[in-house]
């Protein structure tokens, strides 16, 4: 007997079965507005095609939830058009789509940890960890004497990821930094 999960439910890269196909939720919104009913505002991947299609639904609505196997595992290397993981636990190498990871790809460093999800055995995405410790490689300098409060300023990582940071942030700075929201979260 499948899960049934329903759209309250929802969390990002969670997988459901949608018109016999595995989806993976990459962003969802709930919706309530003033007249009429509430509905979910969802952008979901497919795993067999890789298209990403935009859907809403009443809210509600339910949907048999995939289950989903995750394993640690360490990232290697890019090879260009594939992405090579080592299994922690078994030493055995795995290789995954640029395209599939491309996304995580800007926050990871060579020999860093991350949760690499199976759906029936193949692997699908990764989950990375909830914050990690990068190195700022460039940004301008902040001029003094600017201190109004939530002025920020982009800056390039070391891993060549772009966020969001204060002003007080220079170059040579670790800050920590959330990979799946992609913004800063305080210095380290």
């Amino acid at each position: 007997m499948a899960e049934v999960v329903s759209t309250n439910q929802f969390r990002n890269g969670m997988h459901i079965e949608l018109d016999g196909q595995t989806w993976r939720i990459v962003e969802f919104q709930h919706v309530k507005p003033g007249k009429g009913g509430a509905f979910v505002r969802t952008k979901l991947k497919s795993l067999g095609a890789g298209s990403v299609v935009d859907r809403t639904f009443r809210a509600g609505e339910k949907f048999n939830r995939i289950r989903t196997e995750q394993k640690n595992m360490q990232y290697l290397y890019d090879s260009g058009d594939e992405v090579v993981f080592m299994d922690e636990a078994t030493y055995d190498q795995l290789s995954i789509p640029h395209a599939d990871v491309e996304d995580e790809l800007a926050f990871m460093q060579p020999s860093s940890s991350v949760q690499v999800l199976f759906v029936d055995g193949r692997p699908t995405g990764i989950e990375l960890p909830a914050s990690v410790v990068l190195e700022v490689m460039d940004t301008e300098p902040g001029v003094k004497g600017d201190t109004v409060s939530n002025v920020t300023k982009p800056a390039k990582l070391e891993t060549g990821a772009v966020v969001q940071v204060p002003l007080f942030v220079n170059v040579g700075d670790k800050l920590k930094v959330d990979p799946r929201e992609k913004r800063y979260i305080s210095r380290a």
